[in-house]
């Protein structure tokens, strides 16, 4: 009987780190004054009528902090590539020189720098959402436990440990929110 607690308090735990990790990579995506690949990870280029990732038909690299360098395995994307760059509406202004795709990372100005906080805010909300549906499926899973025959008293220990796991991982989030703001806002 004990396995099955401890199993629905590990399942909620992973999941909830799970969300964590997401709200991580979605943080990744969104630039804060210097340049990262991961910038361009939204943007899907046409590959012979196949919608890819960019990642998955070039090199992208950070030569210095203000820049991105695209180099496409078929110089033959040249031109679909700096189409949906252009198109992703990154305010990017990609510079084709035949071989390779150039970006200069403009510097943000104030209000797209708190256009970034907004959609930072709006990550870590949609996190937290997620964060509170796994304590809700842990807590029907726990009532569910009750229902099986096992006690009350450690049904209610185990509610009270998926909403201190829940109250730490919200927390986290939080933290990582901070983090993200200090580093959009910092000129």
């Amino acid at each position: 009987m004990d396995e099955e607690i401890k199993f629905c308090l590990d399942v909620a735990k992973e999941e909830m780190i799970g969300a964590l990790q997401h709200l991580e990579k979605e943080f990744q995506k969104i630039r804060a004054g210097k340049s990262s690949a991961q910038m361009l990870d939204g943007v899907r280029v046409d590959n012979y009528g196949a919608m890819t990732p960019l990642s998955q038909v070039a090199n992208i690299n950070t030569p210095d902090p203000k820049s991105l360098v695209i180099q496409p395995w078929d110089k033959n994307m040249l031109t679909a590539i700096e189409k949906a760059i252009l198109l992703a509406n990154l305010g990017f202004n990609p510079q084709n020189d035949g071989t390779i795709i150039r970006i200069q990372v403009p510097p943000l100005t104030e209000e797209r720098r708190k256009d970034l906080v907004k959609k930072a805010k709006t990550e870590a909300e949609n996190a937290k959402v997620t964060i509170r549906n796994i304590r809700r499926e842990a807590n029907e899973t726990a009532k569910t436990l009750e229902k099986k025959g096992i006690p009350k008293d450690d049904v209610k220990k185990l509610e009270t440990d998926i909403q201190e796991l829940t109250n730490t991982y919200i927390a986290n989030t939080d933290k990582l929110l901070a983090a993200k703001e200090t580093d959009i806002l910092t000129v």
